[in-house]
């Protein structure tokens, strides 16, 4: 990571447990390829999609993995009690492709289902003149503790917690909790 500082913002190391993530049947993880955390913590439970192979190949074993445009779902209307996303919304740098996203969760999510986003806290953007920022984070998934990194270039307007509120509210999902750790938070929406 220190090699990395000289070129790209990092924010500085964030934690986070996962004894919150309370589940029922199966679980659409939206960008769950590279890393998978979801899947890592989930399992079988877990249907992974992402756009790009490779991404889907390098995830651990154990989630269903199907490659598949989050903007276009091809499940059915209320498939799914939990929808998430693991710092996979960052990627996508237009409004309108997030929005899409949200659209397609609230389709999929059954009356009552959750929509699981944990991303990173980009409504003020830092002193820097660098161009691509890095998420740093440590992650616990059974009984260890893992490290890695998510990087993207800044986007082109702040994006918080409060840009998902409102695409949330416009698509019919409601807050039901939010949690800050560091630059980064997880953010819980329901269907009714």
């Amino acid at each position: 990571m220190e090699e990395l500082k000289k070129t790209h913002y990092v924010f500085p190391l964030v934690e986070w447990e996962f004894q919150d993530l309370v589940c029922q049947g199966r679980i659409l993880d939206i960008g769950g390829g590279g890393e998978g955390v979801i899947g890592q913590l989930k399992g079988d439970d877990v249907i992974a999609i992402d756009f790009k192979k490779e991404e889907l190949l390098e995830a651990a074993d154990g989630p269903l993995k199907i490659i598949m445009d989050a903007r276009d779902l091809k499940f059915l209307d209320e498939s799914f009690q939990t929808v998430t996303a693991f710092f996979s919304l960052m990627y996508l740098k237009e409004k309108e492709d997030q929005l899409k996203v949200f659209m397609e969760a609230a389709r999929v999510l059954k009356p009552g289902g959750k929509f699981h986003i944990w991303d990173v806290d980009l409504a003020e953007k830092p002193e820097t003149d660098k161009e691509i920022y890095i998420v740093h984070l440590s992650y616990k998934t059974g009984g260890d503790f893992k490290e890695t990194g998510y990087g993207s270039r800044w986007p082109r307007n702040p994006r918080g917690i409060n840009h998902y509120l409102k695409m949330a509210d416009s698509v019919g999902l409601i807050e039901e909790k939010s949690r800050y750790v560091g630059n980064t938070f997880h953010l819980c929406l329901r269907k009714d």
